[in-house]
């Protein structure tokens, strides 16, 4: 691969802090070079960025849209590198494989399932690797319940042999069991901390929506953090806290100041995405959010639900329906400011619980680009960090273009640090980084795709470059390029 040189863009090293107008090399998968490059080798790639920003490529710490289409999406967003981390995909090396032998256009890698180790030993649910089964499973009771000794143990043998092939951590659908017994949760963390690794967590209930819940979700986090020293990751901390976000939020912050190891991401929408069979989709469980089924949207078809009785129905008969809920009105000001809120947090990170990407008749995956018309999911899958630049950067002007590439890039790599020596080249821009860059217009930057047009792609993106090879150049998509590679996990 010849050399490529990136001439006069605005480039910004969130790492070292730097941010000006130079140059950069690439050679291979690496950065050679950043600046002043006045006399090219022979044979080098030029590309004019000049009125451009050159950063390194946005790290989704949580997508489950892990096909080829869907990454596709993901790339036109500025993300080099989209991982699966808060629910996981079991078995491991299966996940990995299949990834590779289709290929990828951006890095991929997989957490352990605590969903799927406890739905193979509390319910006899065959683990194949698969997001559609995985949610699919989301609604059967017979894993959401508390464990006996032997079965706690079966299930915590089977997360710590896919730490020991590589997992990126235990990704934990809290959430999805929430009355499961607290002493659990604390296993997870201590197993993950013995490993070195983290936990992402889809937290339980609030105790502000359900005072019986066992212990409240932010609680938990903060306290399992504290007595075991892991490292634990709030995953979308905007959809699980709704308008208690204040309160939670001061959770956190004060286990962080108390020296936890407690790490925050959140997404710029006010609508989230999961199976119609989720515990917390339950008719009375919504009534504790202040929410109903007219919150409910189911997503291949675009019905609103009307009712409970059509609610169960809808449950009832396929629990792994993806559907929207609705849990903040972003035409509101005050909710749009507690979206923004999740995302000013100090230190929180940018990530998009990418949902996996559909056709009618059952079709989930196309290697056609532009992508086939008809295809359903929620439009954060498409848009994320682009929503995320404009209202964060150019709307309110909350972040500077240093501070954004710590929130998309540099921050989200570093959590990975410990784990993942394939991420310490990422989310940094200086001789010796990983060649995974994002080139955008900061003046156009912005989300295109909408709940009626889901997969419309992200504007702006004018070059991405994964692993040194053009993904995305001068806007467009090349879809002949699949140069991601697996991000696996170095169990100590």
């Amino acid at each position: 691969m010849s050399p490529t040189l990136l001439r006069g863009g605005r480039v910004i090293d969130p790492a070292g802090g730097f941010d000006g107008v130079t140059d950069v090399l690439l050679t291979g998968d690496r950065v050679t070079a950043v600046g002043p490059h006045p006399a090219p080798e022979p044979g080098t790639t030029l590309v004019d960025v000049a009125g451009l920003v050159v950063g390194p490529g946005f790290v989704d710490l949580h997508s489950h849209a892990q096909s080829i289409a869907g990454l596709r999406l993901r790339a036109m967003d500025g993300v080099t590198t989209a991982l699966e981390l808060e629910a996981g995909l079991m078995p491991l090396g299966r996940a990995y494989a299949e990834a590779a032998a289709a290929g990828r256009p951006v890095h991929y890698g997989f957490s352990a399932s605590w969903g799927a180790a406890r739905a193979r030993v509390l319910a006899g649910v065959e683990p194949d690797a698969r997001v559609q089964t995985t949610m699919a499973a989301l609604g059967d009771p017979r894993w959401q319940r508390s464990s006996s000794p032997p079965e706690l143990a079966a299930w915590l043998s089977l997360l710590d042999g896919e730490l020991a092939a590589g997992a990126l951590g235990i990704g934990v659908l809290m959430g999805y069991a929430p009355y499961s017994a607290p002493p659990e949760f604390l296993a997870v963390a201590r197993l993950a901390a013995a490993a070195g690794v983290p936990v992402y967590t889809h937290v339980r209930e609030l105790a502000e929506v359900d005072a019986a819940i066992p212990v409240d979700g932010a609680a938990e986090l903060a306290l399992a953090a504290a007595e075991t020293g892991a490292a634990m990751h709030h995953c979308h901390v905007n959809s699980t806290s709704g308008r208690h976000l204040e309160r939670v939020l001061r959770t956190l912050d004060e286990a962080r100041r108390e020296g936890s190891r407690v790490t925050v991401e959140a997404y710029p929408y006010g609508a989230g995405s999961t199976a119609v069979g989720a515990a917390f989709l339950d008719p009375e469980r919504l009534r504790l959010k202040g929410l109903g089924p007219a919150s409910v949207v189911m997503l291949e078809s675009g019905e609103r639900v009307a009712d409970e009785a059509r609610l169960r129905e809808l449950r009832r008969a396929d629990p792994g329906a993806a559907c929207v809920l609705e849990f903040l009105d972003e035409r509101v000001a005050a909710d749009r400011a507690l979206l923004h809120a999740s995302l000013a947090f100090p230190d929180a990170v940018v990530a998009s619980d990418a949902m996996p990407v559909t056709w009618p008749g059952g079709v989930r995956e196309s290697t056609d680009w532009p992508l086939p018309p008809g295809g359903s999911t929620h439009p954060r899958t498409a848009g994320t960090f682009a929503r995320a630049l404009r209202v964060m950067v150019r709307e309110t002007g909350a972040w500077t273009w240093l501070e954004a590439f710590r929130r998309c890039s540099h921050l989200p790599a570093r959590i990975l640090d410990d784990v993942a020596p394939a991420a310490r080249g990422k989310g940094w821009l200086g001789a010796g980084a990983d060649a995974d860059l994002v080139v955008l217009d900061p003046g156009t930057i912005t989300d295109t795709a909408t709940h009626a047009d889901p997969t419309r792609p992200s504007a702006g993106v004018r070059h991405l470059f994964v692993a040194g090879v053009p993904v995305v150049a001068d806007g467009e998509l090349r879809a002949g390029a699949l140069p991601g590679r697996g991000v696996r996990g170095e169990p100590r």
